[in-house]
């Protein structure tokens, strides 16, 4: 799959994007295809590093942690673990979860996540999770 890397801090020079293993949900997960992503502060305190006293507590010292950007995303389930209920393959849902910039997130259904109201667009919902 195709994802945005943020391998060293700095401006959105060092955004790249680059081919990706697909992650592979376990029993408890659902696979979700991003259809809709958007921008928060928190993507750019993970690209830039700052607050300085960040990288002690979360991002890394001298290199990210998080090497896959973005939180807020839509899209639908194409799979679901076989000890997942509350989802089945073709919901739309939404969440925010790291790593959205890319085409698949794996999701554990104990999170926020949830199912997208039928009167909201894609975009729409990618936009409530953190960046709202």
């Amino acid at each position: 799959m195709k994802a945005i890397v943020c391998r060293d801090y700095g401006s959105p020079d060092v955004l790249r994007l680059e081919e990706l293993d697909r992650p592979i949900p376990n029993d408890d997960q659902v696979l979700v295809r991003v259809l809709a992503a958007s921008v928060n502060p928190l993507d750019w305190h993970y690209m830039e590093g700052l607050p300085y006293i960040g990288r002690l507590a979360a991002f890394g010292l001298l290199q990210p942690n998080v090497t896959r950007l973005g939180v807020d995303y839509a899209g639908r389930v194409e799979f679901v673990g076989k000890n997942v209920t509350s989802f089945k393959p073709g919901d739309e849902v939404f969440d925010g979860k790291t790593g959205a910039f890319a085409e698949y997130v794996c999701v554990s259904p104990n999170r926020a996540i949830a199912l997208k109201p039928a009167n909201v667009t894609l975009e729409q919902a990618a936009s409530v999770p953190i960046a709202a």
